[in-house]
Formats: structure tokens, C-alpha cells, sequence
């Protein structure tokens, strides 16, 4: 039991990482080294991360392995579904076509896909992109076939399957995620260019931007460096379930890796795919229709939380998840890929952001420098007067170091109680005072132990 505390000191990671000397990259190479080894071992599903700053790579590592049953380790240039990563994409090809005046932003979507159901109210491509349609996912349909997602079907038959479902609510007065909105603007794409979705994704977004590792997903083709995808089901690994790409279509069928992810930013902010006031407007959050300002802008989440400005969106499909992190302000971008099924990606991404920008994580609580204060020093395992701990800080981040290669960041819950992030089991620190000075800390991991604070 005592040992289960100190298995995330072993790291276990394959990757290359970009050199930097400076103090604060060396600190969060070790901070995200620690997080990340803690959670993904050699001979389990993995990811890969990139963290660049001021348009530079500052950490690209790969963790953990790619295929489980060839047992080969994850490398940084594998490429993973991106599942609704994809949406960003497609928002940018319909942008694409607002310039070049092919299409309004305030166009009807019936002007291209006839009868289509309005509730006799006006639903344009505007509403499509920031989710305020009230079109129902069809990712809920009742369809009444065993294991319908395994099928391929056109796009058409999905969209037509659509037009026997009335609005859930009127367009653009609420904010509600539907993979409808980004299947029908890729259909639109295909309607008003001729072109079938992929090809368009490829002639206009992908070559030009020498996205050479972007891929629209097929099953059938050979993709140099594509990961498997996997789920857990109990104590045991299998392989993801099969799902027809062609469902996930313009809402989630892409596949790339973190190197094209990051050369897709720096496009975008290039003007290189769309004009500098196209992409603003794409960045800023949709206004509804009684006047309170919506999270999302066209394919991104923009929030501001704490002071934080992001704009992000995470993807997920059978076998991987996804998220892409950019803060603006700091000039910080972050790209993870999973290739496994774990609600802690999502978690894992929005940390290791906030390590980069030395800010709390987003809906945490925040310390008091004081406090902070108090927390450092050295602390003696009760039970095991041979094991010792440290708690430090580096740059407004608070740290656990079980050894000198293991430093793990703690994330306040309340001003008293930390979360170890990247620790498996999931581990909590809680700081105990007399007399307003703090003499130990509880570790809660599959029991209690108490260390005393011995300097």
C-alpha cells in the first residue's frame, strides 16, 4: 500500500524534446515529463504533446506505446483522430467561402438543402457554426439497427434523415453542442463547390497549407505512422470500436499529429488560410439573441476564465481524444493527442496549458502568497521515517517532489487541499496547522498517511 504512493516516481516515456537552457523550460520539462509519466507507461496507451511559446517549440514528447499488440512505442510524428478537433477545420472552409462570396454568413442553410425544417424561423450558416441552430445531434437518432455507427452511409441519408426532427429550440437564443450543425456545413460545403468533403479539405486547406500530415480518416487507406485507438474496459486494454468515418464526416473525421497541429495555428495567424478579420471574427464569441455572450465563436470555445484568455476545442472519437489550447495573451500554444478513451484528457491538457502559462488552472481555487508560504519545506513520512517529501514552488505553481526526477503540480481544491495532477490512483495532499503554522500533511491515496513537516 505504502509503495502505491511513490509509482508515478518511475517515469517511463519515449520522445524527442526541443533544447531549451533557460530555467523556465527546464522546470516545465520536468513538471510535464512528471504529469505525464506518472499516467502513461510504455506497454499502455499513450499521447503525445507539444508546447510551443512565442511561435517556438519549447516540448514535443511522446509517451507511452502506439500499438499495444506490436508493441511499438509512441513516437511525436504518429498521427491520431482528432474527433471534433475537426471543427475547426471545417469552419475555416466555409470562411473560406464567405470571402470568395459564395456564401453569407446570414444565408438560410434551406437555400442549399431544400425543405429543410425552420419552424418557420430564419436558421443560417452562422447558426451552424456556433451551435445555436436547434438542430438535434444525430449522433441521437433512434435508429433501431444493431451497431448503426459501424455503417458507412452517404452524407445525404444522414441529413435527410434530419428533416423528420423539428427544432429543439429557436435559432440563435441558446447555445447547444450538436454534431448536426458541422456534418450539414460540410454537406453545404460539398453542395455549393461540387467537391466531396475530403477533396475540398485536401485542394484548399490541407495542400496549400503543406498540412502533409492532415488527413481526412479512411479505413481502407495506408496512413504512414497512424496510431491505434483503445478503451479500458476494467483492468484490461482492447481495441476502440469500429466506426464509419463517414458519420463522423465534417464533425469529426480528421486525423493529424501535434507538428501539423501547430503549423495549422501559425497558418492561421499568417493570414495563410483566411483574412486576419475572418479569423477575428472566428475568435469571438457568438452574441445570442437576448444579448449574453456565448463561449463559442465558429469551430473554437473562446473563454475567458480567471483572467485567461483561450481559445480552444477538445475532440472525441471511439479510441482518442484531442485538444488543441492556444492563451493568446502569453502567446502559448498546447496540442495533445490520446489514444486512448480517458475523461482525464481533458484534464491532463488544461494543466499542462496552465504549467506552460504559470497560471491556476481554470476553475481552481487560488492561494495566497502567505499560504504558499507555509506549505514549503520538507515533510517525514509518519510511518516510514526513510521516505521524505518536498513541497516547492516555481513560478506561482506548487510542486510535490518524491525524488529528484519525480516533481509532480498540485492544483488547489480549497486553500488547504491539493489534487496531485497525473497521479494513478488519484492522490490528494491536505495541509494540517497549530497554532497557525503547519506542522503535517494528509496524503490520501487509497488510504491515509501522514507526513510531518520537519523543515
Amino acid at each position: 500500500m505504502k509503495r502505491s504512493i511513490f509509482l508515478f516516481a518511475s517515469l517511463s516515456f519515449f520522445g524527442s524534446f526541443a533544447q531549451c537552457q533557460d530555467t523556465t523550460s527546464k522546470s516545465l520539462e520536468r513538471s510535464v515529463d512528471s504529469l505525464l509519466g506518472a499516467q502513461f507507461h510504455a506497454n499502455e496507451p499513450g499521447c503525445v504533446v507539444l508546447i510551443a511559446k512565442n511561435g517556438q517549440v519549447v516540448y514535443e514528447k511522446a509517451f507511452g506505446s502506439a500499438d499495444l499488440e506490436l508493441k511499438v512505442p509512441m513516437r511525436p510524428d504518429m498521427i491520431f483522430r482528432l474527433g471534433s478537433g475537426t471543427k475547426q477545420y471545417t469552419a475555416i472552409a466555409i470562411l473560406q467561402l464567405v470571402e470568395q462570396g459564395k456564401i453569407t454568413l446570414q444565408d438560410s442553410i434551406q437555400k442549399f438543402i431544400k425543405g429543410f425544417p425552420s419552424n418557420s424561423h430564419l436558421l443560417t450558416i452562422e447558426n451552424l457554426l456556433t451551435h445555436t441552430s436547434g438542430i438535434m445531434d444525430y449522433e441521437t437518432l433512434d435508429i433501431h439497427i444493431p451497431f448503426a455507427f459501424r455503417i458507412d452511409l452517404p452524407p445525404k441519408q444522414i441529413v435527410d434523415s434530419l428533416k423528420d426532427h423539428p427544432l429543439e429550440f429557436t435559432p440563435g437564443s441558446k447555445f447547444e453542442y450538436s454534431n448536426s450543425n458541422f456534418f450539414l456545413l460540410g454537406y453545404i460545403i460539398e453542395l455549393v463547390t461540387g467537391k466531396p468533403y475530403p477533396q475540398y479539405m485536401q485542394d484548399n486547406i490541407f495542400t496549400p497549407l503543406g498540412l502533409a500530415n492532415t488527413y481526412y480518416d479512411d479505413e481502407a487507406r495506408i496512413i504512414p505512422g497512424k496510431v491505434n485507438g483503445y478503451k479500458k474496459d476494467g483492468a484490461d486494454y482492447k481495441n476502440a470500436e469500429y466506426i464509419g468515418m463517414s458519420q463522423a464526416y465534417a464533425a469529426g473525421a480528421l486525423m493529424s499529429n501535434v507538428d501539423d497541429m501547430f503549423k495549422w495555428h501559425l497558418a492561421l495567424y499568417a493570414d495563410k488560410a483566411v483574412t486576419e478579420k475572418t479569423l477575428q471574427k472566428a475568435f469571438t464569441a457568438f452574441k445570442l439573441s437576448d444579448g449574453t455572450i456565448d463561449k463559442y465563436g465558429y469551430g473554437w470555445y473562446i473563454d475567458p476564465t480567471q483572467g485567461i484568455h483561450s481559445i480552444e476545442h477538445a475532440g472525441s472519437i471511439d479510441g482518442f481524444r484531442s485538444n488543441e489550447i492556444y492563451l493568446p495573451d502569453q502567446d502559448i500554444f498546447v496540442a495533445t493527442l490520446f489514444n486512448i478513451e480517458n475523461d482525464k484528457t481533458l484534464l491532463l491538457a488544461n494543466t499542462i496549458a496552465a504549467l506552460a502559462s504559470g497560471k491556476h488552472l481554470k476553475g481552481t481555487v487560488s492561494v495566497s502568497d502567505s499560504l504558499f508560504s507555509n506549505y514549503m519545506g520538507t515533510y517525514q513520512m509518519v510511518s516510514d521515517p526513510k521516505r521524505t517529501i518536498v513541497i516547492a514552488r516555481e513560478n506561482q505553481q506548487m510542486y510535490i517532489r518524491f525524488s529528484q526526477n519525480a516533481t509532480v503540480p498540485m492544483i488547489a481544491l480549497t486553500e488547504t487541499k491539493f489534487t496531485m495532477q497525473g497521479v494513478n490512483p488519484p492522490a490528494t495532499i491536505e495541509f494540517q496547522s497549530e497554532n497557525g503554522q503547519i506542522t503535517k500533511a494528509i496524503i490520501s491515496q487509497k488510504g491515509l498517511f501522514e507526513w510531518k513537516k520537519i523543515k
